[in-house]
């Protein structure tokens, strides 16, 4: 029997615990919580992390609870020797995060939640990259999703922007960390955290010395979710590159890969599109392939499918996303809160709208 804690049965914490049973089978795995409030929920709850790990001995822990707790929760956990999965991103920027990961020296793994690496879209760009021997010349984004009113706390669009500040070095197999080299930004108080959390930021970059600009927002209207590439081939040939993540239903990506001809005309190299047809992993479809490959590593010590968002990713994207929240130019705070109390999301939305 395998032993599960999650660590924050909230929205994402019950994302993981239904995409751990979709990919385990119920007698081979038990499963059990700890929360601020103890829920109406049929698995054991426990009421400190010591007492957890005393008497529960989880083998995978899941971090899932809000942005700001997870330092206090890894600090909890010095001396742990299971696997972590932590939602991302990591901690909440200036909180003191470095030492508590120092401290993590014991672990049999670690994978931070940046779930997009596993789109069929990701993994098929990556490769043929490799394959044909693509340059990267150019790369954007333009990453966004509409959190106003969101009953959820949050440390704001650094929860958006981390996946495709991962994606651009991850499906580039460039080891090098995208360095910022302007970056503004708007805040608001579209979140019950605060009159005037980081909502939007519009940067530029650079990775090994190649340009890349990028859009991200909690407050975009409308979920958007794109990564452009401009590349070069062994011919010197532009070759372009979209994926869009998302669209129109969650996990529904897009990978489109053309050249363009004297003409103006599209030399489509590939287009393809692929959704998740299993009704039972709807908005978990890219989750419950992170959760399967923790749970046969640390089972069996099976490899997983690709090499998991580790704790030095995490630690470089934090550090970005630190540069980020401290450099980031802003006008005065918008404001959503108007004649009174705020109309928050019920608790109760859809996942489509809440995700």
């Amino acid at each position: 029997m395998m032993n599960i804690l999650i660590i924050g049965l909230g929205y994402a914490g019950n994302r993981f615990y239904s995409a751990f049973k979709s990919i385990t089978h119920t007698e081979e795995v038990n499963f059990a919580y700890i929360n601020r409030t103890e829920i109406s929920h049929t698995l054991p709850c426990y009421e400190s992390i010591k007492d957890a790990l005393e008497k529960f001995k989880p083998e995978i822990i899941v971090i899932s609870a809000t942005d700001s707790q997870h330092i206090n929760i890894i600090e909890s956990l010095s001396n742990y020797d299971g696997f972590i999965i932590c939602e991302k991103p990591l901690a909440t920027p200036g909180d003191g995060w470095k030492a508590a990961c120092d401290s993590l020296q014991n672990l049999s793994g670690f994978a931070l939640d940046l779930v997009e690496r596993y789109s069929f879209a990701t993994v098929l760009l990556k490769s043929l990259i490799v394959e044909r021997k693509w340059k990267l010349v150019r790369a954007s984004f333009f990453w966004g999703k509409n959190r106003i009113n969101d009953y959820r706390p949050t440390c704001g669009v650094m929860s958006e922007v981390i996946h495709p500040l991962d994606l651009i070095t991850w499906i580039c197999n460039d080891n090098h960390s995208l360095t910022i080299k302007s970056v503004s930004g708007v805040r608001s108080d579209f979140s019950i955290s605060g009159d005037h959390i980081l909502d939007t930021v519009l940067l530029t970059a650079e990775l090994n010395g190649v340009p890349v600009t990028g859009f991200s927002s909690f407050v975009n209207i409308q979920r958007q979710r794109n990564v452009d590439f401009s590349f070069t081939d062994e011919f010197g040939e532009i070759i372009h590159s979209r994926i869009t993540y998302d669209t129109p239903s969650w996990d529904c990506d897009h990978l489109r890969i053309w050249s363009v001809n004297s003409d103006g005309s599209e030399n489509i190299i590939i287009d393809k599109q692929q959704e998740n047809n299993v009704e039972n992993l709807a908005t978990i479809y890219k989750l419950s392939k992170l959760c399967s490959d923790v749970y046969g590593y640390v089972k069996e010590g099976t490899p997983p499918s690709q090499s998991f968002p580790g704790l030095e990713a995490a630690v470089r994207l934090q550090e970005t996303l630190d540069y980020i929240q401290e450099h980031a130019v802003t006008p005065e705070p918008a404001r959503y809160t108007h004649l009174g109390e705020r109309k928050l999301l019920l608790k109760e939305s859809s996942l489509e709208l809440l995700g």
